[in-house]
């Protein structure tokens, strides 16, 4: 396999080479590509140095058979042809294409076989907060149909990118110091705060990141379930948190919803009030699996569960499913048969 990362330089691109390495990955030949800022840069994997190459028009990517694509919507619409045009498979982790009908958006754990027909050799990543919510949501739709969805998402400064976890570290030590701390990355000062605002606003009153988790939510699991959700940005350095409640068709039982959780791909159950065991951002970074704990009916809706669930949003919600949909495209065959 002959593999490129396009934003070699940010935050999940770094992340990806991290994701490949560990989990052995079988590569050939690897190839970072960037901006004019990154071109030349050095960054090292299995032990050997690669240059970051300048991301152009052209035939760079004829030998290509896989390129992980992280450098923001605008680039990936300007060079997806670019990419795919020798018949390389992109797997673009922003959100330029994850509602477009002939592009699949896959959670493998989910719905991994819609990663073997991909229309246009692009496969979109969806939304980091999305990818947590339904592997522990298709683990429920097993047992019964889920109907509706409210969820409110605690999320971190690393889901703004690098610069942003530079800030909010920088505020601290500011705040600690007495000074004034810069607020550049966030409408508002993030330490010792809570912003109840992520992305830009909508007519509707919701914004961007709360209307993807309704859209790439009922797309991944091809239902007709509906999705409220309040996105709110939080001083935590690094993993996503979310607060969700359900309603069923059917009422669930819940030691058999503990059973399931506890045998589920890509959960880990997280679960003992006595002992105050639950999942915590501070805990699980680097962490490759959705923790869930917190389990319990909902007292205001006979069909209701509530559940809280963490994941690192750098791994499972960006680099680790973009390598996850390419492992299972190479275990059922994909690439030996469109060689």
């Amino acid at each position: 396999m002959n593999v490129a990362i396009v934003g070699a330089s940010g935050v999940v691109g770094q992340e990806l080479m991290k994701v490949l390495e560990q989990r052995d990955f079988p590569i050939d030949r690897l190839r970072l590509f960037g901006s004019e800022h990154s071109v030349d840069s050095e960054y090292e994997f299995r032990g050997e140095k690669i240059k970051v190459e300048l991301l152009e028009e052209g035939d760079a990517f004829r030998d290509v058979d896989v390129a992980f694509v992280s450098a923001g919507a605008c680039v990936s619409l300007k060079y997806w042809q670019t990419i795919t045009r020798h018949g390389a498979v992109m797997i673009d982790n922003s959100s330029a294409f994850r509602m477009c009908e002939d592009v699949p958006l896959v959670v493998p754990e989910v719905n991994g076989e819609a990663a073997m027909t991909p229309q246009r050799r692009i496969i979109a990543n969806p939304n980091c907060t999305t990818i947590q919510l339904v592997v522990v949501l298709n683990v429920i739709e097993q047992i019964s149909h889920i109907k509706r969805v409210h969820v409110a998402t605690y999320q971190s400064a690393s889901g703004a990118g690098a610069e942003a976890m530079a800030e909010l570290q920088n505020q601290f030590k500011a705040l600690v110091s007495g000074e004034i701390p810069t607020i550049e990355k966030f409408y508002y000062q993030l330490a010792y705060n809570l912003i109840p605002h992520i992305d830009d606003f909508e007519d509707n009153g919701y914004t961007k990141e709360e209307l993807k988790m309704f859209n790439e939510t009922r797309k991944i699991m091809s239902s007709d379930i509906e999705v409220s959700a309040t996105c709110v940005r939080v001083p935590v350095m690094r993993n996503h948190s979310e607060a969700v409640w359900v309603e069923t068709q059917q009422p669930v039982d819940i030691q058999e919803l503990f059973r399931r959780f506890d045998e589920a791909e890509s959960i880990v159950l997280c679960d003992n009030p006595l002992e105050y065991q639950y999942p915590m951002p501070l805990q699980l970074e680097g962490c490759d699996d959705v923790y869930v704990g917190r389990i319990r009916r909902d007292l205001a809706c006979d069909n209701g569960l509530s559940f809280w669930c963490v994941s690192d949003q750098i791994r499972k919600g960006a680099a680790l499913n973009a390598v996850q949909i390419a492992e299972y495209m190479l275990k059922n065959g994909y690439f030996a048969k469109n060689k």
